[in-house]
């Protein structure tokens, strides 16, 4: 098992603290019934991530009760037993190291459109901002294993969107860090809704490429702060 290094110990807390608050921002945004979906963010610099305790409600989070995991899944500090969704978010940190935070929701629209196992086309500009084209679809993967982090990684390895919605099951969305993930699971259930809406009253009308390829560069390199 590993150790937490005393030197990591600080920001381990301060990333603790993070995480519980990240929590409340799921159901806030009604991205998240009962336990479900969890949220996690990667210990920088160490072999570690932090992670919900399973079956836990989120009016029951806390600093304290978050998991401290090691990349492998293994449980390396706190008194809970880790999310079920732990080896996928282990799995994805491991093979990308460029991720610093993973969420996992079942919000309605976007779970909708992994039920029928189709992309969101990007038809809005707010997708080639954050997506950079479609959100794709990931294969249908059950939990208990690393599966579902696999397909995650395999699917995103093609694509620039930061979510994938996976076959039948619900959306993960991944981040430079954890905000940054919660991010996009708002933005994809806001897009799963809006374009949902749109085909109702006819034909979609995708975005060309060149225009999501500019989209995409402004929002990523010069819009904000």
């Amino acid at each position: 098992m590993s150790v937490i290094p005393a030197a990591a110990k600080a920001q381990i807390e301060q990333l603790r603290a993070e995480v519980a608050q990240l929590h409340g921002e799921l159901p806030r945004w009604g991205l998240v019934v009962w336990t479900a979906g969890n949220v996690s963010a990667r210990v920088p610099g160490q072999e570690l991530m932090i992670i919900k305790p399973s079956g836990v409600p989120y009016d029951e989070l806390t600093p304290d009760n978050m998991v401290v995991t090691n990349l492998q899944g293994e449980v390396v500090d706190g008194t809970g037993k880790a999310s079920s969704d732990t080896a996928s978010h282990a799995y994805v940190y491991r093979h990308r190291p460029d991720v610093g935070g993973v969420v996992h929701t079942h919000s309605t629209y976007a779970t909708a459109w992994a039920a029928r196992r189709e992309p969101i086309p990007c038809v809005l500009t707010m997708m080639g901002d954050e997506f950079g084209g479609p959100i794709p679809v990931g294969p249908l993967a059950l939990i208990g294993d690393d599966s579902i982090g696999r397909g995650i990684v395999a699917t995103l390895a093609h694509s620039r969107s930061p979510a994938v919605l996976m076959a039948n099951h619900g959306v993960f969305t991944i981040g430079a860090n954890a905000k940054a993930a919660v991010k996009a699971a708002v933005l994809t259930e806001e897009v799963a809704r809006t374009v949902h809406i749109a085909r109702q009253l006819g034909e979609l009308t995708p975005l060309d490429s060149a225009d999501i390829d500019r989209l995409y560069d402004r929002y990523q390199n010069v819009y904000g702060q």
